[in-house]
């Protein structure tokens, strides 16, 4: 996550860059992959919440909440996605539907 509205994957043990995920227009200020790691949430002051897959870097899901998000966490089942705002409110995004 990053201050430059992107989101970067990277394969460490090579230090090459994957994918650089540019949906976002404010900082990325929160990333949490999936239980199974499929998937990446990443929350921004922009007020959303996109859903990436790993292995294409494509969008797979977005959520545009009321304040700025700060904290993004998966539940165990990896089916759902919590986010915390700025302007104190909380949202659970079921992505079963």
């Amino acid at each position: 996550a990053s201050f430059d509205s992107t989101v970067r994957l990277w394969e460490v043990e090579r230090g090459t860059c994957l994918h650089t995920l540019t949906k976002h227009t404010e900082p990325v200020y929160s990333v949490a992959f999936s239980p199974d790691g499929k998937f990446i949430a990443s929350g921004s002051f922009d007020k959303c919440v996109h859903i990436w897959n790993v292995q294409t870097g494509s969008l797979v899901h977005s959520y545009r909440g009321t304040g700025g998000i700060f904290e993004v966490c998966w539940n165990h089942r990896g089916d759902k996605v919590g986010a915390s705002a700025s302007d104190g409110s909380v949202v659970v995004l079921d992505l079963r539907k």
